[in-house]
């Protein structure tokens, strides 16, 4: 039964590559064969070959020249003002961003603070469970104890009357 359906199996795989070749392969082999028996008949009797007269495509120097120096490490060096002006909006973007890390760090703060006191809330309120849970188990275990004892107590005054009663005569059930 095993040997039939790994049979099965591995011809539907067979069949799936060879399906999966021709739908990967068949449109590119319809183009070739369709072109290599009817173009041949095409290309003598319609077409022409083309001449092409067209210029090269432009290029980007040629486009815009003033992209080829993509550096501007040298832009606005001689002007004392532009270079005081871009290094205050430096500054106040450095500032900035360091408030906005310190508001984050105290949000931060503020949640991992809210999240401790509840974690210290809820073992605390787990805490008092578990005392009320050994009080409970402690009581439970005293009270087994107590009707142990109470058993044997019984079971030795019914073994005493049990042996009375033999002594005078009760033949037992």
């Amino acid at each position: 039964m095993a040997r039939r359906s790994g049979d099965c199996v591995r011809c539907c795989l067979v069949i799936f590559a060879v399906v999966s070749a021709l739908a990967v392969c068949g449109p590119a082999l319809y183009w070739k064969f369709n072109k290599g028996f009817s173009g041949s008949a095409r290309r003598n009797s319609v077409c022409p070959p083309c001449v092409c007269d067209c210029p090269p495509p432009l290029s980007l120097l040629q486009i815009a020249p003033g992209l080829a120096n993509l550096s501007i490490s040298d832009c606005g060096g001689d002007d004392g003002d532009l270079k005081e002006e871009t290094e205050k909006q430096f500054v106040d973007l450095l500032t900035e961003e360091l408030k906005l890390q310190e508001a984050v760090a105290e949000e931060h703060t503020r949640h991992m603070n809210v999240t401790v006191a509840e974690a210290r809330r809820v073992a605390s309120q787990y805490q008092k469970e578990a005392e009320k849970c050994n009080a409970a188990t402690e009581t439970c275990e005293t009270a087994r104890e107590r009707a142990e004892l109470l058993l044997r107590k019984e079971k030795k005054i019914t073994s005493m009357w049990e042996q009375r009663a033999l002594q005078l005569g009760w033949e037992g059930e």
